[in-house]
């Protein structure tokens, strides 16, 4: 059976909503409400807002919404039964085994965490025994000490097609728990096998300090064999885009900067070196997700990848991506062309920490980047680099960063800095004009579909308002149920969503139940609980709320003689509805 309610308020009892949601962002007091930036999306002005008297946060950003619950959920990426288990493992709360069941989602995530720790294991103690002395010989030989190679789990796939695939079975473990775990491959024969043979294997460790997934590096000399790597592809418990290499020990020691690099074995080295705060992506192009997660736990990022020109195009994009999660960033272009690896084997961490130390902005990097590809001794490739130029300070927004580049590029090149300033400024007039044009033409031509969270509010604007405010009432005034429990059933809702919501509030109140967001978490999407929460803390019902009670089922019960909603409709139907309505309220 589900856990009992008691069970799940003695932990939303245990952990308020603004302490938890503390931990991962800044929260100022404002009123009766906490305003911070909105973890889920990239922003500049806080619009993120907490409700402790009704223990839910709403973003007017990105309009996700909901409960603690809700929130650890998204922030931890997990679902609703491993979110109640997360908070009561931090709360010191046991819940009896015997009060419930795991849905067979969080039991496949469970069994896929434990084959992998067990396979981790079962890698390490290859590594230390004379079948793995070649990978433990090529670990050491790159540097790394006996310490380090423990501190990160590292470890030796056999040279065996079935050797891993044995021993998890006689653990008990089945096939297809192997191949949920992705540690085992099945042929077109239909055998299975060993995913990783003969390989240096680097495990993936979450912020929780499970092991997620695998990375498996060739023997050297042995690179063709499969690829030079091979990785864990996307679980239950994995996605690559989402995770970053050795951020369970970073996160820890990141408060003022992380160091991005781009392979293991980099992240390993400087660790080992005493740069705790680096980490790297997941043999992929570092992601948004990434980004997003990375400015939850410092300030700064500094980007040190690889000198060749793979490296420098994974630069270029990191620096995008970093900007559009807000992250202020600096990049590190090693001398020689040498990766950070093979620098802090021959040069001092002191050396390192000057480079990192002097790195130089994103900006900076960009107009020294883009300066090589013009012969800026002449005048024709000075212009043309002076459009560039300006166009990569057009893309800030912030006035002084503006005005100190625009003044070294005048001085450098030879230019007015008069002439520097309104080059960006006709880029940004330029930027302003089309980014309206689009606004406008989304405005005079908007797309609905039923990704919406109420589509159909477009075609229904006066019924969905009045349900919007009917729900606002009752949750502030459940009392008011009287009012609405024989002349407004749930079936005189016009719009789907808001019919669903008032739905389960009726059926609440009726059982004589006390209504508040946590009821909804299970069953409803966290756009939807986003919603939900807006309704909670509508402004509408805040004055005079049994008028606009009255009025609302008014309008409802007018809005019913119009017309009949048809549940069913598919969506052929559905859009053919709305073109009546739209039609019929023309006057065609």
């Amino acid at each position: 059976m589900a856990i009992p309610q008691e069970i799940i308020a003695q932990i939303k009892d245990r952990n308020d909503i603004e302490s938890v949601i503390s931990q991962y962002v800044v929260l100022d007091k404002r009123g009766k409400t906490y305003k911070g930036l909105c973890p889920f999306h990239n922003e500049k002005t806080p619009s993120f807002t907490v409700y402790p008297q009704s223990d839910s946060f709403y973003c007017f950003g990105c309009k996700l919404g909901g409960d603690v619950l809700t929130f650890t959920g998204l922030i931890e990426h997990l679902d609703y039964v491993e979110s109640i288990k997360f908070l009561a493992d931090r709360s010191g709360i046991v819940i009896p085994e015997d009060n419930y069941q795991d849905n067979s989602m969080q039991k496949t995530k469970q069994v896929v965490l434990e084959i992998n720790r067990e396979s981790a294991k079962f890698f390490h103690n290859c590594l230390m025994s004379p079948e793995g002395k070649w990978a433990l010989d090529y670990l050491l030989g790159r540097g790394l000490t006996l310490s380090t190679i423990r501190h990160f789990g590292l470890g030796c796939a056999p040279d065996s097609w079935d050797k891993l695939l044995k021993h998890l079975s006689a653990k008990g473990y089945s096939i297809g728990d192997m191949m949920q775990a992705n540690v085992i491959s099945k042929s077109q024969r239909g055998t299975y096998f060993d995913r990783f043979r003969n390989r240096v294997m680097f495990p993936i460790i979450n912020l929780r300090g499970n092991v997620i997934a695998f990375s498996g590096r060739a023997r050297p000399g042995d690179d063709k064999a499969g690829g030079k790597y091979v990785n864990t592809t996307d679980t239950p418990v994995y996605k690559k885009s989402e995770n970053l290499y050795a951020f369970n020990f970073a996160k820890n020691n990141c408060a003022d900067r992380v160091i991005l690099v781009e392979g293991n074995m980099d992240v390993i080295s400087l660790h080992q070196a005493g740069f705790t705060n680096t980490v790297a992506a997941m043999g992929t192009a570092f992601t948004l997700e990434q980004a997003k997660l990375l400015s939850r736990y410092t300030k700064e990022i500094v980007v040190t990848l690889d000198a060749d020109a793979a490296g420098q195009n994974a630069v270029k994009s990191a620096l995008q991506i970093l900007k559009e999660a807000g992250m202020p960033v600096r990049v590190v272009i090693l001398p020689d062309g040498k990766d950070p690896d093979e620098y802090i084997k021959r040069n001092s961490p002191e050396k390192f920490k000057a480079l990192i130390d002097k790195a130089e902005s994103g900006i900076e990097y960009k107009l020294r980047k883009a300066a090589e590809e013009f012969d800026t001794a002449s005048d024709d490739g000075k212009l043309s680099y002076l459009k560039v130029a300006a166009s990569i300070l057009s893309d800030t927004n912030d006035a002084l960063t503006i005005d100190l580049y625009s003044g070294r590029l005048a001085e450098k090149y030879g230019f007015s800095k008069n002439a520097v300033d309104n080059a960006i400024k006709r880029i940004r007039e330029a930027n302003v004009k089309k980014k309206r044009q689009k606004e406008i033409s989304e405005a005079m031509s908007p797309t609905y579909n039923r990704n919406d969270i109420n589509p159909e509010k477009h075609f229904n604007k006066r019924a969905a308002a009045a349900e919007e405010n009917v729900i606002s009432v009752l949750f502030a005034h459940p009392d008011y149920f009287a009012k609405v429990e024989e002349t407004l059933p749930p079936d005189k809702f016009i719009t789907s969503i808001n019919r669903r919501i008032y739905g389960d509030i009726y059926e609440r109140l009726k059982e004589g139940e006390i209504i508040d967001i946590s009821m909804f978490g299970q069953n409803y999407t966290p756009a939807e609980l986003g919603y939900v929460v807006s309704l909670q803390s509508g402004v509408k019902a805040q004055r005079n709320p049994l008028q606009v009670l009255n009025d609302s089922i008014e309008v409802l019960l007018k809005e019913n003689l119009l017309r009949k909603t048809d549940d069913g409709d598919s969506e052929a139907d559905w859009i053919n509805r709305m073109q009546a309505i739209v039609k019929q309220k023309k006057g065609e």
